[in-house]
Order: structure tokens, then C-alpha cells, then sequence
């Protein structure tokens, strides 16, 4: 889903600075749906008022800034109904560890050890807080949501704990060392 999509979709379960918005992008299921930084939030929330998708308010802070808090409109989410009403696209993977793994052969053995070790630990800590937020009372889509995550976070972390030595072994079957070893 596109940005635009996704804040509409925060915006349904209640006002929201875009601070709150980019939080719910890294945290909790929101983190699934897409990968957005202010850069894009920001021109994503501008554009959804200017159409009247969303509105805006200008709230005050007692020693800090206004801040701008969002809300949906029902045109606004009309046009989110009409957006998940659509065929999804396909699902995307990103992973800059496996960019890494992919020219292992250019580094250190060391450090691939130490970026597969720090990977082990995320995914053991993201599975902790996917936990710990297992509630049953945000309803049957949120709920499937989590537990999708949770499964996919286990299947990655028990690959890594498995396999992470033919990493060690590959590189040690290799007839000719690269610079980096």
C-alpha cells in the first residue's frame, strides 16, 4: 500500500500528529503495510488535505511548537474503502543484512558473524514486543495481523539460529581467499 493509504488507515482509529503516524509506522502491525519516513508522511498528509481527505487542526503545546493533529474525513474514508477494495499488490522484502550476506565473501568473517548475531537478537526482541501486544480486543484482522508477523519473525530468526554456520563453512571450502580474508 502507498503511503497516502496507510496514514488514512491510522487516521481511522483516531487523531494523530504526523509524529504519531511515522511512530505506528515503526511500531506494531503498522510496520508491515509500509516503510516511510517524514519525507514522505509529511507530503502524503499535505496531499490528503488538500483533497479533503483529512482535516487539520492546529493544537497548542504548553513551552513547544503548535503541532498540526490530523483527522479523516468520511470522503477520506470513502477513499480508503475504495483503496483496500482493490486487489493488494504483491508482498515486498527489503533486507539490508541479506544485501550484506549476499558479499559476504568482501568482509571479514567476523563481522558477518556479528551482523547475523545482531539479527538473532531483533528478531528475538521484535517477537517479545509482537507478543506482549497479542490482544485479543483490537478484533480478528489486527489480531491476524500480529500473529502473521510473529511467523514470519520466528521462521526468519529459526533459519538464522540453524543455518547461520555454512556461512564459516562456505567460506572456508572456497579454493581462492578474497582481499577481504
Amino acid at each position: 500500500m502507498d503511503v497516502r493509504t496507510v496514514c488514512l488507515g491510522v487516521l481511522t482509529l483516531g487523531e494523530a500528529s504526523g509524529y504519531e503516524i511515522r511512530k505506528r509506522f515503526e511500531d506494531g502491525p503498522f510496520q508491515y503495510f509500509t516503510d516511510a519516513g517524514f519525507g514522505s508522511i509529511y507530503p502524503a498528509l499535505n496531499r490528503l488535505h488538500q483533497e479533503g481527505l483529512i482535516s487539520c487542526e492546529q493544537k497548542s503545546q504548553t513551552n513547544r511548537p503548535d503541532k498540526k493533529v490530523y483527522s479523516i474525513t468520511s470522503a477520506g474514508r470513502a477513499a480508503l474503502v475504495t483503496a483496500l477494495q482493490r486487489p493488494p499488490g504483491p508482498d515486498k522484502f527489503r533486507s539490508d543484512l541479506l544485501l550484506a550476506l549476499f558479499f559476504e565473501h568482501l568482509v571479514p568473517p567476523s563481522l558477518m558473524e556479528q551482523a547475523v548475531d545482531g539479527r538473532i537478537e531483533w528478531y528475538r526482541e521484535r517477537i517479545a514486543h509482537l507478543e506482549c501486544c497479542d490482544r485479543t480486543d483490537w478484533g480478528p484482522g489486527p489480531v491476524f495481523v500480529n500473529e502473521f508477523g510473529q511467523a514470519v519473525y520466528r521462521a526468519a530468526l529459526k533459519f538464522l539460529e540453524e543455518n547461520r554456520h555454512r556461512l564459516r563453512a562456505e567460506r572456508g571450502r572456497r579454493a581462492t581467499p578474497t582481499a577481504a580474508e
